[in-house]
């Protein structure tokens, strides 16, 4: 999937995502290359490693339809040692 597509049954809608990324140095590039294929929905990103903790944390504000955030949603918590947690706006 090049671009998070989504579907035109639905209107976008403001929400968020949260990414904790366990072993940054393996999962960083995919999920960046994940976002940047997603960029038309994402708004606003904040990105903060946590090396004392061992875990880089990524918050996402986006503007998508229930697909699109899915389709994101979905591949980022495809990837080892990276959880993902979503929210829309009713």
């Amino acid at each position: 999937m090049a671009t998070c597509s989504g579907g035109p049954a639905s209107a976008p809608r403001i929400g968020f995502v949260g990414i904790l990324i366990e072993d940054r140095r393996a999962a960083a590039p995919e999920v960046n290359r994940i976002l940047s294929e997603c960029g038309d929905c994402i708004r606003a990103r904040l990105g903060m490693p946590w090396r004392d903790r061992g875990v880089s944390v990524v918050t996402l504000v986006v503007e998508a339809t229930t697909d699109q955030l899915g389709e994101l949603t979905g591949r980022l918590g495809r990837i080892p040692g990276v959880t993902v947690k979503s929210g829309l706006s009713r």
